[in-house]
């Protein structure tokens, strides 16, 4: 690539960033609070930076009620508010926010990985005709027997996923 190209492609990135920071900023002032703070602050007690795609992507999954949100759909969403962010940035997001708790992750076949911003216990129904996740309370799911577990081992948790039709 040119210089002459390279120079023009990292403005791009940089007056996207601009309008992405000031969307946020303008949900500051929306809300009348500091919507910012509260996602910097959440990201620093995770020792994660608060980098303007983590800022963008802790706003739209936990500025709202508990969710569940493929990497596709998440893109989507942060097209829908002006930014342009890759698959990869978004998978790698998602994948930090559950290594560090944030996020439950849930896979549900070898192609399908949804992300829960509810991380306590509890279970999921799975449509499949609406792509959709519907949580269960851990208390309705009776677990009578589990088998025995191999040596050297404990179980950590059991995830029950009902699948509709």
């Amino acid at each position: 690539m040119e210089l002459k190209g390279l120079k023009a492609w990292i403005i791009y990135i940089a007056l996207d960033f601009q309008y992405i920071w000031s969307k946020l900023r303008q949900d500051d002032a929306k809300y009348g609070h500091k919507m910012l703070d509260k996602y910097e602050s959440l990201l620093r007690q995770h020792d994660l930076r608060p980098t303007r795609q983590r800022l963008l992507i802790s706003e739209i999954l936990f500025g709202c009620d508990r969710r569940h949100v493929t990497a596709e759909q998440l893109r989507s969403e942060v097209a829908d508010r002006g930014g342009n962010m890759s698959l990869a940035t978004i998978y790698n997001t998602l994948n930090q926010f559950s290594d560090v708790g944030l996020l439950r992750e849930i896979k549900l076949e070898e192609n399908v990985t949804y992300y829960d911003t509810n991380n306590d216990h509890h279970h999921h129904f799975y449509d499949p005709k609406q792509s959709k996740l519907i949580d269960i309370p851990s208390e309705q799911i009776s677990l009578d027997k589990l088998p025995d577990v191999p040596d050297g081992q404990t179980i950590d948790r059991v995830d029950v996923i009902i699948r509709l039709s």
